[in-house]
């Protein structure tokens, strides 16, 4: 990690003490994942339900940029909404039609108020408090009906906003400014230059007579709700080509990308000397991972795409639409919802009750002794009066002692040296990843309980947590073939080896009809 971003993570980690944890950030802590990690999956959602978060988690496991601290860019835009929009949205569509498509269809119809700045991932809330104190203090002089002038130029076609309405856009723009700086510690720089809607732009000039054709043909009499719309975008990719998955694609090769349609992938023009004729390298949004892709299953994406948005503030309703009871109704964009700030806590309270529930981690036992050395391992390791020796570096050191002598480990084989070092670093494992134990279960195999042993005490709760032994999830008809049922250790035998077991729990009624069943089937009753 460069020295740069160390330090930003330090930063980072200093201004977290001592604060509350926001409520979307709790679900996603009480599962394990790191703060920083967290964060970053909530700004790159756009905070909006922290089941959403948890899915770009998964999504992004195997992203290796996942623990870098490079945060979201953010612009806030003045976008139209109702009939004018989609008269705007009717404009894009034809003039991509009969003039080819410009650098305007890139993104959607607005007018920028606040050109693109950075914000560290724990600021973002006080960039929604920013919008909503600058949206409250304009709302009473923010115009009724923002004028349009259509302007039009060699290569540029838009709206001009001007005269009085434009200065209290600016005004708005300027306060937004600065409360994001007061309360996020940004650097946001305001426009204060002519505030514009774009139609067209780096379009081919003998195409602009149709484009103002076009543009005369948009209707400004309408009323218009206009929206302060904040908006988010990976910094790492401004200046990459966006593509559009069509089909899915499984990859062949271990550096092949697999797409699913409607992905997006970041493509670097300049960074295309190792790809064939008909692939390109990329870079999956949804996944983070680069690899290669097939070029003809994709379709060029416009830039917009994938930006996330975040809040927005209605003036023209007189309230903020993150407060309002029917935001989920008017606040939807190209059938995107928009959440609400204060957002009710009931999906919240159902997915931490989802947590409260537990899940299920199903680990298997370490590598056994007999599946390396065969069915004659004991008498490989054995004498004739029945004392253990260790005649390889792969048996363990030492067996436990057994009632009815060595007889019994032959078909309740221990773990083998190697499958103790695999328990150790699959509890090494969880605790890197910091999965919360609450309960153990076990198959009474020593191999199960031996596997469980080593797991809690690389977890460090060998002696907080106590083994259950579980008759019900011990498999015995696969690799054990035999008339008669393994003789296992006793819960007794098994304390006296030093393994922490349970020994007040008792089996579920499923799991001895379980062990019923297979006493049938030995007696030939099955």
């Amino acid at each position: 990690m460069a020295a740069g971003e160390t330090q930003l993570y330090a930063k980072v980690s200093n201004k977290l003490k001592g604060r509350s944890t926001p409520l979307l950030l709790e679900p996603l802590l009480a599962m394990g994942f790191p703060v920083h990690t967290a964060l970053k999956a909530l700004a790159a959602t756009g905070r909006k339900t922290a089941e959403e978060a948890l899915v770009w988690l998964h999504d992004h496991c195997n992203d290796p940029s996942l623990d870098d601290p490079i945060p979201q860019e953010y612009a806030l835009f003045l976008c139209p909404t109702g009939p004018l929009l989609e008269k705007l949205q009717e404009f894009w569509r034809e003039s991509k039609r009969q003039c080819a498509k410009n650098r305007a269809h890139e993104v959607f119809p607005h007018v920028t108020l606040c050109d693109f700045f950075t914000c560290e991932d724990q600021k973002v809330e006080c960039l929604y408090e920013a919008l909503k104190r600058a949206g409250d203090r304009l709302l009473g002089s923010f115009p009724a009906a923002v004028p349009l002038a259509l302007h039009s130029s060699i290569s540029y076609l838009g709206f001009f906003v001007s005269g009085s309405p434009a200065d209290i856009i600016r005004e708005f723009a300027m306060t937004f400014a600065m409360e994001a700086s007061l309360l996020a510690d940004c650097s946001v720089k305001p426009c204060t230059k002519q505030l514009h809607l774009t139609l067209a732009h780096k379009f081919y000039p003998h195409h602009q007579r149709t484009l103002e054709q076009l543009a005369r043909a948009i209707p400004l009499g309408h009323s218009c709700q206009w929206t302060a719309a904040l908006y988010s975008r990976d910094m790492r990719f401004v200046h990459y080509q966006t593509l559009r998955a069509l089909f899915q694609y499984k990859p062949q090769n271990v550096d092949e990308l697999t797409l699913s349609p409607g992905d997006y992938i970041f493509v670097d023009p300049t960074q295309q000397d190792e790809a064939s004729e008909g692939w390109v390298i990329g870079i999956s949004q949804r996944t983070g991972c680069r690899g290669f892709l097939p070029e003809n299953y994709t379709d060029r994406a416009s830039e917009s795409d994938t930006w996330v948005k975040h809040r927005m503030y209605t003036f023209s309703l007189a309230t903020d639409l993150n407060s309002r009871k029917d935001s989920e109704a008017s606040s939807r964009c190209n059938g995107e919802f928009l959440p609400q700030t204060a957002r009710s806590l009931s999906s919240l309270q159902a997915l931490q009750a989802t947590v409260a529930r537990k899940s299920v981690l199903v680990v298997r036992h370490g590598e056994r002794v007999d599946q390396i050395f065969g069915k004659s391992w004991l008498q490989q390791c054995s004498t004739p009066d029945g004392t253990y020796y260790r005649p390889d570096l792969n048996f363990p050191c030492s067996l436990p002692r057994r009632s009815r002598g060595i007889k019994d480990f032959e078909n309740d084989p221990p773990l083998s040296s190697c499958g103790i070092f695999q328990s150790r670093i699959a509890g090494d494992a969880l605790l890197d990843s910091g999965i919360r134990i609450s309960s153990v279960f076990a198959s009474p195999a020593l191999r199960c309980v031996q596997t469980a042993k080593l797991i809690l005490e690389e977890l460090k709760l060998e002696k907080k947590i106590k083994i259950r032994v579980e008759p019900g999830i011990f498999e015995w008809t696969k690799w054990e073939a035999g008339k008669t049922t393994p003789t296992l250790m006793s819960l007794e035998e098994l304390k006296e080896a030093n393994f922490n077991i349970d020994t007040d729990y008792r089996s579920l009624p499923w799991a001895c009809a379980s062990v019923k069943k297979i006493k049938r089937k030995e007696n030939g009753s099955w």
